[in-house]
C-alpha cells in the first residue's frame, strides 16, 4: 500500500473514532430543557423529551470504543501498521491449511499406497477427488468435467494424451502444452478447404468428392505425421483423433477450417506445483473413474 493511501486510512479511521466519541458525549444531555422535560423540538405534533441513554447502554458504547482502540493496536487496520500480534489473513490461512494437512494426510497416504485402478471407484476417494477437482480444475473443465470449447471433456473415453492412470497423472502433475501449427500459409486457401472436406468425410459427413480426394493428398503430406494416416491421433504428441466426431474447438466446417488455417494453442497448467503427491493421486483416481 502506498504512503498516501496508508495515511488516508489512518486519518479517516482516527477522525471516525473522534467523531463517534464526540457524538456520544455531546448529545448525552442537553442544557436547553423546559420544565416539563421536553427540549422544545416539535415535529408533526410529537414533542421531543430529553431522555438520555440508560447507563448500561452508554457504558456499552464506551466499552465498544475501547475495544476498537485495542483491536487497532493489536491487529492491522491503520494503513501500513502491521499490529502488535503480526496477524495477517495469509498466515492464518497457511496455519489452517497446515492443520488440515496434518489431520487428513494419514488418510490420503493410505490411498497413495494403492493403485489408481483399485481406488478409482472407492466412495471416499470419489468424494475427496470431486472436491479437489471443484477447487482446482472445474474453472476450465466444468463442475461435471464435461469440458467446453478449448477444454477437453474428461468424462468420456477420448483422451488427447492417453487415458491410462499414468498418462492422466502426468497431465495433472506436469501440465500439457499443445501446439497446432497454422497450415494456412503453407497449403493455401484451397488446401484448407480440401483438407476440411477430407476430415468431414472421415466422420461420415457429406463433402465434395474432388475436394475429398485432393484433401487426402494434402493430409497425408502435412498432417499424417502427427495425426497418423488413419487420423486416429497420436497421444505421444498430443495430436487428437480427427475421425471420431469429437472436436475440441468445434466441429462445424468453419471451426475445422479455422483450426487448420490458423492453428490452435492450448495450455494445461502444471498442478504439481500446487498440489501434493497424495492429492494428485486421488485426483487422478477421480478423473480416471469418470470414464470407467
Amino acid at each position: 500500500m502506498s504512503g498516501f493511501w496508508s495515511a488516508w486510512i489512518i486519518v479517516l479511521t482516527t477522525a471516525t473514532f473522534i467523531g463517534t466519541i464526540w457524538l456520544l458525549f455531546a448529545n448525552r444531555k442537553t442544557e436547553k430543557m423546559r420544565e416539563d422535560g421536553t427540549t422544545g423540538h416539535v415535529y408533526d405534533g410529537i414533542e421531543e423529551y430529553d431522555n438520555p441513554l440508560p447507563a448500561w447502554w452508554f457504558h456499552l458504547f464506551n466499552i465498544t470504543l475501547v475495544f476498537g482502540v485495542l483491536y487497532l493496536i493489536a491487529y492491522p487496520g491503520m494503513g501500513n501498521y502491521a499490529g502488535l500480534l503480526g496477524w495477517t489473513q495469509e498466515n492464518q490461512l497457511e496455519r489452517q491449511v497446515a492443520e488440515a494437512e496434518e489431520r487428513f494426510r494419514p488418510m490420503r497416504d493410505k490411498y497413495l499406497a494403492l493403485p489408481v485402478e483399485e481406488i478409482g471407484q472407492d466412495p471416499v476417494v470419489r468424494k475427496m477427488g470431486q472436491r479437489m477437482f471443484g477447487n482446482n480444475c472445474a474453472q476450465c473443465h466444468g463442475s461435471d468435467a464435461g469440458g467446453t470449447r478449448g477444454y477437453p471433456n474428461l468424462s468420456d473415453d477420448d483422451w488427447i494424451y492417453g487415458g491410462t492412470p499414468a498418462a492422466i497423472k502426468q497431465s495433472i502433475t506436469h501440465g500439457r502444452r499443445a501446439v497446432m501449427p497454422a497450415w494456412g500459409p503453407t497449403i493455401g486457401e484451397d488446401g484448407v478447404t480440401n483438407v476440411t472436406a477430407y476430415l468431414l468425410s472421415l466422420n461420415g459427413r457429406d463433402a465434395d468428392a474432388e475436394a475429398i480426394a485432393a484433401g487426402g493428398t494434402v493430409y497425408n503430406t502435412f498432417c499424417a505425421a502427427c495425426h497418423l494416416p488413419n487420423a486416429s491421433g497420436n497421444p505421444a504428441l498430443g495430436a487428437p483423433n480427427l475421425a471420431n466426431g469429437i472436436w475440441l474447438y468445434g466441429g462445424t466446417t468453419e471451426d475445422i477450417s479455422a483450426s487448420i488455417s490458423e492453428g490452435r494453442n492450448g495450455n494445461m497448467p502444471a498442478m504439481g506445483e500446487m498440489l501434493t503427491e497424495d492429492k494428485i493421486h486421488i485426483l487422478t483416481a477421480w478423473v480416471y473413474g469418470l470414464s470407467q
